[in-house]
């Protein structure tokens, strides 16, 4: 089986994946979904959390992936969607596909309130401050996530360091906004990739993946009736939608 790498986002951690990996029915050897650093445990010492360096430990986890199994199938969401799909600019070669659902690195998009919140000194701090996990929780669960993820990402939530490098990340990415950097790569030739989106994502329109997808490309499937977290939320529709897709290649 070719390997799969399943990077999440923000505000989760690895536990987001576990709906769409046991959808998936995928034997575990060659299945990893690490925990961005400072996510799931405390910062690594000499890390900085900066978009940047979050792409070079990705492409350190996915050469030391290579050099046991070869090319790697590679799954992103949110904040993990734009790390995997920069790498695979930069990378091609780790790569055998990638999937990004409900982000990708798209000129236009300038990010939404809540980025906009966090990228900005002391308000994001107090915002930080004024979030507590039982809000992650519900707020997670109303977007059909299920109860018990929900209750897991909101006890990562507790982490400080989680919360403090999920600022640095916003910040060193002026929000959302990616024109002047990542987003200039747009012309080089990574492997093969896909979208795979959420209709009503209230955080990333899903006007951005069709213009994403009209500009490149790229093919766009959308799961109807579900927003941000369409993964754990309706696992079963997103895994057939990528199981599809892997089959062709």
């Amino acid at each position: 089986m070719v390997p799969k790498l399943f990077l999440h986002g923000v505000p989760d951690s690895p536990a987001i994946w576990r709906p769409l990996i046991q959808a998936l029915e995928l034997p575990s050897r060659r299945v990893f979904a690490p925990a961005l650093p400072g996510f799931d445990a405390a910062l690594p010492a000499g890390f900085t959390p900066h978009k940047d360096r979050y792409v070079e430990w990705l492409i350190g986890e996915l050469e030391s992936i290579y050099r046991q199994f070869g090319p790697v199938d590679v799954v992103g969401h949110d904040w993990g969607a734009l790390i995997v799909q920069r790498a695979a600019m930069l990378r091609p070669d780790l790569f055998r596909s990638w999937i990004v659902s409900n982000a990708v690195i798209e000129a236009q998009y300038r990010g939404h309130r809540i980025a906009r919140i966090w990228s900005t000194p002391l308000l994001g701090e107090l915002f930080m401050k004024m979030t507590a996990p039982k809000r992650i929780e519900a707020m997670l669960r109303a977007e059909g996530v299920p109860a018990d993820v929900a209750a897991e990402e909101a006890q990562q939530w507790s982490l400080p360091d989680k919360r403090s490098a999920i600022l640095k990340l916003y910040r060193s990415a002026s929000g959302l906004s990616f024109a002047q950097d990542w987003a200039l790569g747009m012309n080089l030739d990574p492997p093969p990739g896909m979208l795979v989106w959420g209709e009503h994502d209230p955080y990333v329109p899903l006007a951005v993946a069709e213009r994403y997808s009209e500009q490149t490309g790229t093919p766009l499937a959308v799961v109807p009736n579900v927003g941000h977290w369409g993964i754990a939320a309706r696992a079963r529709e997103f895994a057939h939608v990528i199981k599809d897709f892997w089959a062709f290649l």
